[in-house]
């Protein structure tokens, strides 16, 4: 079966570690090693809510891109300021109603298996240079929860990942 991308979820102890795993992608699409559709960390608070952390706010977006549309729109009608306004305030509305990438109540119910103050970092990427982007994630650590990839890929990835952590041997600390 062919998918256009792939999921990964990946638990941590704690969601700065999460936060830093996601940044380190960011900086690896930026470098064209990854192609990413969406990266959400979850956090389990220690009275057991879930708080998703998304990449993209949607209200600011549609806010931004409602307040721009509308001013064009209120040039043509010698109104702009209230143009902007409507804009705005339909962008937001429209844009707090706009879920892409990863199904929020798939990602609060798979969160609710974390233990209390831990998080989990879920990936869905399009395209990725493995073996130049699981050596950069490695030494985060973490614990490769699931994945949409086919038995013997999963397979396949968790042995690139042992690989990868038994050549770096503990000598290297993450990032800052």
């Amino acid at each position: 079966m062919f998918r256009v991308s792939d999921l990964f979820v990946i638990a941590y102890d704690d969601v700065a570690t999460a936060g830093q795993v996601r940044d380190r992608l960011f900086e690896l699409s930026k470098e064209h090693l990854v192609e990413l559709e969406d990266a959400v960390v979850v956090e389990r608070h220690q009275d057991g809510r879930i708080k998703l952390h998304q990449a993209v706010n949607h209200t600011a977006v549609g806010a931004a891109g409602g307040a721009l549309w509308g001013g064009v729109i209120g040039l043509l009608f010698l109104a702009p300021l209230l143009g902007a306004a409507v804009g705005a305030a339909a962008g937001a509305a429209g844009g707090a109603f706009t879920d892409t990438g990863i199904d929020d109540n798939f990602m609060k119910d798979l969160s609710q298996n974390l233990r209390p103050g831990a998080a989990a970092l879920f990936v869905l990427v399009k395209k990725a240079a493995d073996d130049k982007v699981i050596p950069q994630l490695t030494p985060y650590g973490g614990q490769l929860v699931q994945t949409s990839l086919s038995t013997t890929d999963e397979e396949h990835l968790r042995e690139a990942i042992a690989a990868a952590r038994e050549g770096e041997a503990g000598t290297q600390t993450p990032p800052a």
